[in-house]
Order: C-alpha cells, then structure tokens, then sequence
C-alpha cells in the first residue's frame, strides 16, 4: 500500500538581518530603527522618530514589519 504523505521539516523562515548603524532613515538619514517590507516588494528603512510618525501608514502597506525600536531604551547615555 502507497502512502501519500507530504515531507514535513522544522526548518524556520529566515529572519532579516538586525538593523546595524550603517542602516538609515529613508526620510533622514539617521540611524534606521524600523524596516518595513512593502506589499508591493522593496523595503524602506526609518529612525525611531518617523516610525512614530508615519508608523500607523506604514502597518497598513507592509508584509511585515521589523521594529529594533527597543534599542534606543537599551543604550546608555554617554557622558562627555
């Protein structure tokens, strides 16, 4: 008797790469916090203060959605 069964793995989708300084805002130039992959294809990168601003819009044209926002929480203030 021939089964028909499909393969199944545990292999995870891969996860886009963590925001690194060299990555900037697309409004800005400053240091990018927030990438958004579009619906569409492509991707747009934002600091911290236009994902505040744009990020209810941006939730509604995105596949998915990378927010790295709790990093800013996470670094200390340099004293000079």
């Amino acid at each position: 008797m021939e089964r028909n069964e499909a393969d199944v793995t545990t292999a995870i989708a891969p996860q886009p790469a963590a925001l690194t300084a060299g990555d900037r805002c697309d409004r800005c130039g400053a240091q990018a916090y927030l990438r958004v992959e579009l619906q569409t294809g492509g991707e747009l990168l934002f600091c911290a203060h236009h994902a505040r601003e744009h990020g209810d819009k941006l939730r509604e044209v995105a596949s998915s959605v990378q927010d790295e926002t709790h990093k800013l929480a996470a670094t200390p203030a340099t004293e000079d």
